[in-house]
């Protein structure tokens, strides 16, 4: 898959995610929703990762969820794509580091 919302790379055991909408503060649509869930499956797959960093380009980590790209019907719910990453994350999170996300 070729990203066009995050960077990600792994060299040397370290994966890097990086959040790459700058303008938008980085606030998730659903294709970067996409292909953060891609490059946490190459992440999960790869045995030689020993850590993941997750970072974002510009000057905020992250609004939430970008509300312009709210690709529901009119009167149907919206689509919370900020919790569907963070289980997609929990998944892989190093059991012996006590975090909050669990």
């Amino acid at each position: 898959m070729q990203y066009q919302n995050i960077v990600f790379g792994i060299e040397a055991g370290i994966a890097t995610l990086t959040l790459n909408r700058p303008d938008k503060l980085n606030s998730f649509t659903q294709a970067m929703h996409e292909e953060v869930r891609d490059a946490m499956r190459h992440v999960q797959q790869d045995g030689s990762v020993r850590v993941l960093v997750l970072a974002a380009a510009g000057r905020g980590f992250c609004a939430g969820q970008d509300l312009s790209d709210r690709a529901v019907a009119p009167g149907a719910p919206a689509v919370d794509l900020v919790s569907r990453s963070r289980r997609i994350m929990r998944r892989w999170c190093w059991r012996c580091v006590p975090c909050r996300c669990r």
